[in-house]
């Protein structure tokens, strides 16, 4: 059975940062591309960044120089450090893990709120 956990949301001043974390079990972690999205309240889910199985990373428009996104396939986990948090980044994060056959899973979702 597929588990993602993210950790590592919170409350935050805008210019801050934060590194969320989703770890994965019962994957073959390095096998999977893995992406974070968020979804603010009345907006649609939205792409944030991905990391594919080989290691290329991909970012949104807004969070590309600020965001950041890593794997460590030995903890079968998968990071977004963000940096210079703005208010518009509020929202919460879902960890997205998408196998070779298109299969895929997700995390229950992490809450990040940037305000002063």
């Amino acid at each position: 059975q597929v588990q993602l956990v993210e950790s590592g949301g919170g409350l935050v001043q805008p210019g801050g940062s934060l590194r969320l974390s989703c770890k994965a079990s019962g994957i073959i972690f390095s096998l999977y591309a893995m992406t974070w999205f968020r979804q603010a309240p009345g907006q649609q889910r939205e792409l944030v960044a991905v990391i594919t199985s080989g290691g290329r990373k991909v970012y949104t428009d807004s969070v590309k120089g600020r965001f950041t996104i890593s794997r460590d396939n030995a903890k079968s986990t998968v990071y977004l450090q963000m940096n210079s948090l703005k208010p518009d980044d509020t929202a919460v994060y879902y960890c997205n893990a998408a196998s070779p056959d298109g299969h895929a899973d997700w995390g229950q979702g992490t809450q990040v709120t940037v305000s002063s």
